[in-house]
């Protein structure tokens, strides 16, 4: 099972999980990913995020990462939320949860995932700071973490 949601709605981190395992007895790890907005960014006060996407697009980019993930991982189930829109410090913004039957399995994945996410995914952020709102770029230290699996950056927002 795999599923990929783009969301202004919150989401229920112990209703996902749970829907993800749900009787599935091969299941052995579980693990999840909660990102949230963090009220300093660079050293600023961050009021408020906002984040774009294009429709079918993004979704398209994330599946494409998700089948790349079950390429390389032996997973059951893989579930991927990103919410959208205006977002207040605290917030939620993504959940990436994935099943296994290990715990490396799952945990490389996981964590393969959010690289990926952080780095090729089509969302375009924004930060509401004050000395006013700027856009957020991808980090050098994303791009470093998505080329330990192998895969090279294309320019996109971070």
């Amino acid at each position: 099972m795999s599923s990929v949601s783009i969301q202004t709605d919150d989401f229920d981190v112990s209703a996902e999980l749970a829907a993800l395992r749900a009787q599935d007895g091969r299941v052995g790890a579980v693990c999840c990913f909660v990102g949230t907005v963090r009220d300093r960014s660079d050293g600023d006060a961050v009021a408020s995020m906002e984040l774009e996407h294009y429709p079918g697009m993004t979704e398209k980019s994330i599946e494409a990462m998700v089948a790349e993930a079950r390429r390389r991982f032996d997973l059951f189930g893989v579930r991927v939320i990103h919410r959208v829109g205006l977002l207040a410090p605290l917030d939620q913004i993504v959940l990436v949860a994935v099943t296994a039957a290990h715990r490396g399995e799952s945990f490389q994945a996981c964590e393969f995932l959010m690289d990926y996410l952080k780095t090729q995914a089509p969302f375009w952020k924004k930060e509401d700071t004050p000395q006013g709102v700027r856009w957020v770029d991808a980090r050098v230290s994303d791009d470093a973490a998505l080329a330990r699996w192998g895969i090279a950056a294309a320019p996109m927002a971070g």
